[in-house]
């Protein structure tokens, strides 16, 4: 976060980002979001929500911006990473890919249709130039930068602590069984409970040893995982990410609900595809 937020703080500088704004914007109002959002997703995609949420911080927008631009990092973030993670649990690579950047813009573009509030196309004090003194700039990120470090830190560090405690005395594989009907309804096997609660809590990248090991131990099937992907790809660690945009001013029932819809869409279109070609 201290190096992103250092980047982004040198591009406001020496005006980067304003020439940013102007290219982009366009492109970024469809989402109803100004064009400096751009720099949160594109870092988001290819690195991780923590990336993403570097650079909204440097970013002075509204909680109906931050609810868009966070959902969209949900649906498609560390893309690298978790899209590997699911290759080596039996889904394809690209589909994830697609499935994940389509749900990101859809719902960016959905969601900006029917939240209330004005769209928010610049972004107030985002466009800095050379004019502002460098060194009191530098004190004014360090300072903005802890405070919003130092309880991000201090969220994290406690959900691991819980999460580890958790899994420790079993209690996750005991919910994991009362979580049955809620796997139904999403269109999931219910001896996927254990990995769904897995990839809500730990997150794809963390819970990746975890849901590996489940399926070469043939405790799941590949039919089954490609199903859990399929929701998990747009809806997953919807503790510890959403907590932490919900801090920074994203408003959690959107960000969570949304996500749930099209993860849903996913799995039962998955089943479709799957029944109409065993025909």
């Amino acid at each position: 976060m201290f190096l992103v937020t250092f980047i982004i703080t040198l591009l406001k500088y020496f005006g980067v980002i304003s020439w940013i704004s102007i290219y982009l914007t366009p492109v970024f109002s469809k989402f109803g979001l100004p064009g400096e959002a751009s720099l949160a997703y594109v870092s988001g995609f290819f690195v991780n929500c923590y990336s993403a949420i570097a650079v909204i911080t440097t970013l002075n927008m509204d909680v109906r911006s931050i609810t868009i631009l966070a959902v969209m990092v949900l649906c498609a973030h560390n893309i690298p990473m978790e899209t590997a993670v699911q290759k080596k649990t039996g889904t394809s690579a690209i589909r994830m890919i697609l499935v994940r950047t389509l749900s990101s813009l859809f719902l960016g573009w959905f969601l900006h249709k029917i939240m209330p509030g004005e769209t928010m196309l610049t972004v107030a004090g985002a466009i800095e130039t050379q004019s502002r003194e460098f060194w009191p700039m530098m004190g004014t990120w360090a300072l903005d930068t802890v405070k919003i470090a130092i309880p991000m830190v201090l969220l994290v560090y406690s959900l691991t602590v819980v999460q580890r405690l958790l899994a420790e005395f079993g209690v996750i594989r005991y919910i994991a069984k009362l979580l049955k009907p809620v796997m139904v309804f999403f269109g999931l096997p219910p001896k996927t409970a254990f990995l769904w609660i897995v990839a809500n809590t730990l997150g794809l990248a963390y819970g990746a040893a975890v849901m590996i090991d489940e399926v070469k131990a043939g405790k799941i099937s590949v039919k089954d995982v490609d199903l859990l992907n399929h929701h998990i790809s747009v809806s997953h660690s919807n503790l510890e990410d959403l907590l932490l945009f919900t801090a920074i001013g994203g408003f959690l029932p959107w960000m969570l609900l949304s996500r749930w819809a099209v993860s849903l869409f996913w799995v039962w279109e998955r089943r479709l595809e799957k029944k109409v070609g065993a025909k």
